[in-house]
């Protein structure tokens, strides 16, 4: 067994035993009682400047390999989303190649023969935000000349998307909460572009704790009377809709408005804190899931999917209730730093070559943070592959000043890799 030497809540370094990984399954057919996407993260190049505020240079073989990986468990990728670090280091002509890149990707993935892949479409592979981030939102005046600003922004980023071939997520426009006056202007942009979208889409609320600039979003800072903005536009548009992700961390106001929404809407889970219980489901309905936490659970979280398939609820909830406190601690405040979580097990399980996010972002998370991210990643059985692990997180610590060699196995010291 591969060890580690950790430090503990007094400073001092312990011996942590890594429990192994869990006795995850790809599947082998297409996963069909839920559908769930995984919003993934994007990997910089080592050598690019990813300072902030530097044009974002991706590591292209890393982060497609990563969504090649997703797949091969038979979930869907929700890309080009605050998970890969929109409005948070990947600029728009990144974000451009990414939509068309890995949509050629889920393309090639289709091809492979992969049995959980059969009969799937490329839309139903690969999902991608479509926003307005090309807009300094500081250059967004209130009024008509802004919301024709958003609006046109929305439509050559929609155009993006559909022309790549991915199904579109209309994202939450920090541009459109400066141009908007009222809940009616919020109306006025969303209808006209479900009216000129040539597929269904997903609408996108993300709520403050996700992205503090949103404040306000659909003409109010009551959630009730948001809410029902929110109903109105969906009903005003039958057959527009494919599903909404809602990201309040809130699962009460979820179920309310999971009951609500019009027949053959999907409420797709954006509730990092709760997602158990809401795609477990109250015996009557139960929420999808498109989903950052997934990105670094996805192993687990197909295997829950498939057991969901063959009739086994009970297992099912057992295995995504095993990764709720990592899914609460990597999306604890401040939240909108989630992402250095996702990109810290991506490293650890040997996803990316080494712990950088695009914009220096992965600053943003303490030292004491991320030792408790692998801790409870490895008591949830997500350290795929132990030895690595326990190299790549010594090797963290001696460069945050807390060197110590890593135990090979247990009770023995090795050198560290």
């Amino acid at each position: 067994m591969s060890a580690v030497l950790l430090p503990d809540g007094s400073g001092s370094l312990t011996e942590h035993v890594l429990s192994g990984p869990g006795n995850w399954t790809r599947p082998q057919a297409p996963l069909a009682a839920r559908k769930a996407y995984a919003a993934a993260h994007v990997v910089p190049l080592a050598l690019g400047d990813n300072t902030p505020g530097a044009p974002a240079q991706l590591d292209w073989d890393a982060t497609l390999g990563f969504r090649h990986d997703i797949w091969s468990y038979g979930l869907g990728v929700a890309d080009a989303m605050d998970t890969a670090q929109r409005g948070m280091g990947l600029d728009w002509p990144a974000t451009q190649q990414l939509i068309r890149r890995s949509t050629a990707e889920a393309s090639a993935a289709l091809a492979t023969g992969n049995p959980a892949l059969e009969g799937r479409t490329v839309r139903d592979l690969i999902a991608c935000g479509a926003g307005t981030d090309q807009l300094d939102p500081a250059g967004v005046a209130a009024g008509e000349a802004g919301l024709r600003a958003v609006v046109e922004a929305y439509r050559e980023q929609v155009e993006v998307v559909e022309g790549a071939g991915a199904k579109v997520i209309l994202m939450a426009s920090r541009a459109l909460v400066r141009a908007a006056r009222d809940a009616d202007d919020y109306l006025r942009v969303y209808s006209q572009l479900l009216d000129e979208v040539r597929h269904p889409v997903v609408l996108h609320w993300l709520g403050t704790m996700f992205d503090p600039a949103l404040a306000g979003y659909w003409g109010t800072d009551a959630v009730d009377t948001a809410t029902e903005t929110f109903l109105e536009l969906i009903r005003s548009h039958p057959g527009k809709v494919d599903g909404v992700k809602v990201s309040l961390l809130d699962a009460a106001h979820e179920t309310r408005l999971r009951a609500a929404l019009p027949e053959g809407v999907r409420l797709y889970t954006g509730d990092d804190f709760n997602y158990p219980e809401l795609i477990d489901g109250d015996g009557t309905r139960h929420s999808d899931a498109l989903l950052g936490i997934f990105a670094g659970i996805y192993p687990a979280a197909s295997t829950a999917l498939q057991a969901y398939d063959a009739g086994e609820p009970g297992r099912a909830r057992a295995v995504l209730d095993a990764t709720e406190e990592l899914g609460r601690h990597v999306f604890s405040a401040p939240t909108f730093y989630y992402k250095c979580g996702i990109a810290f097990l991506s490293w650890l399980n040997g996803s990316q070559p080494g712990f950088q996010m695009v914009g220096g972002l992965h600053s943003g998370r303490s030292v004491p943070h991320l030792v408790e991210v692998f801790r409870l990643a490895d008591r949830a059985g997500l350290l795929l592959d132990p030895e690595l692990a326990a190299r790549r997180m010594t090797t963290f610590l001696d460069g945050a000043g807390l060197g110590a060699p890593v135990l090979a196995a247990a009770g023995s010291t090795g050198g560290a890799a």
